[in-house]
């Protein structure tokens, strides 16, 4: 497969008050064509944050500081504005995590379907219209031709949800980015448009980039997957490479947190990462996640760790898999 997105040390950061609050450090990150990528982390890890970046929606306070963004191999933060809006949207595809917040309420679904169409395809009124048919029948909005007259109000959560990705696809976009899609639904209708992504992955051949906090929704779909905390990417690697035997403490505490049948911690508390993801403006010392975390070495509250090859494949930030950093656990538990 070949390159489709490759993102290369991006940082980016926040003018506060005069000063810049770093939210991405030295982000890597690649979707190969066909591939199906999850990105997972905590809420505020900076996950929106690059996918915003991709796709030069940041807001006006955010600075790009370093690193590249390349989509087929042409950078993408030195286009013009007017190349660039040809791509987003077009071959760039991108899913909101609330489908209504991109949906006008006064307008029917029809209509907006056949106008995202037009917007990137060369088709009348008439053409749009059966276009937009044809792309609600796709993602299961049934029977089609009966509710391009309805309104959003009309539809439910899952299915507006379905709407939000037939407007994704009207450009024909070889990558779909679908920022946490199924956040707001219930676990049945997750399942229902974790299904659909997979299946219009198969049928149309194009790429998605899902960004998640939910380790089981990451399971379900993707090959592929990388950790995200306090804007760094911390670890990449083959998904089941990574469940079978995650390498980063965060990752593992992330996998621990799922509620599994027949554990004992069901019956009582569930695990959880102790303490709270720093601000992003009062970053630790050495390795961000070393304050909460149960395997700390002394090193880890200095030196922050680099990117090092995991033995199962992948890398991880993490001076536990560099056999090379010749240090010892520290005296306690969670940094004490």
């Amino acid at each position: 497969m070949r390159d489709l997105l490759s993102i290369e040390n991006l940082s980016v950061a926040f003018e506060v008050r005069g000063q810049l609050v770093p939210v991405l450090r030295e982000v890597s990150l690649q979707v190969d064509e066909g591939d199906f990528v999850g990105l997972v982390g905590e809420s505020g890890s900076g996950k929106s944050i690059m996918a915003l970046s991709v796709l030069r929606l940041l807001p006006r306070a955010a600075r790009v500081i370093s690193g590249q963004v390349r989509f087929k191999g042409q950078g993408l933060l030195e286009l013009p504005e007017a190349e660039m809006g040809t791509i987003r949207g077009g071959r760039l595809g991108i899913v909101f995590q609330e489908p209504m917040t991109s949906l006008n309420p006064v307008f029917s679904i029809g209509f907006q379907v056949a106008e995202a169409v037009r917007a990137h395809r060369p088709m009348g009124a008439g053409q749009a219209r059966t276009e937009a048919e044809r792309l609600l029948d796709l993602v299961a909005i049934t029977p089609a031709r009966e509710r391009l007259a309805d309104y959003p109000h009309q539809f439910s959560g899952g299915q507006l949800q379905r709407i939000g990705l037939a407007m994704a696809l009207a450009a024909e976009p070889e990558l779909l980015i679908a920022d946490e899609p199924t956040s707001a639904l219930d676990v049945t209708v997750q399942a229902e448009i974790l299904e659909l992504l997979g299946e219009l992955r198969n049928r149309l051949g194009l790429a998605v980039l899902l960004i998640t906090h939910d380790m089981a929704v990451v399971a379900q779909t993707c090959s592929r997957v990388s950790v995200m905390y306090a804007g760094q990417i911390v670890e990449t690697a083959a998904t089941r490479d990574l469940f079978d035997a995650p390498g980063h403490p965060y990752t593992r505490g992330l996998l621990d947190s799922i509620p599994r049948l027949g554990r004992p911690e069901v019956r009582g508390q569930l695990p959880t990462i102790p303490g709270q993801a720093p601000a992003l403006g009062d970053l630790p010392t050495g390795c961000s996640f070393h304050p909460r975390c149960r395997e700390v070495l002394e090193h880890c509250r200095v030196d922050e760790p680099e990117m090092a090859g995991r033995v199962s494949g992948g890398t991880a930030r993490c001076f536990l898999v560099n056999s090379s950093a010749g240090v010892t656990p520290a005296s306690g538990r969670n940094g004490s």
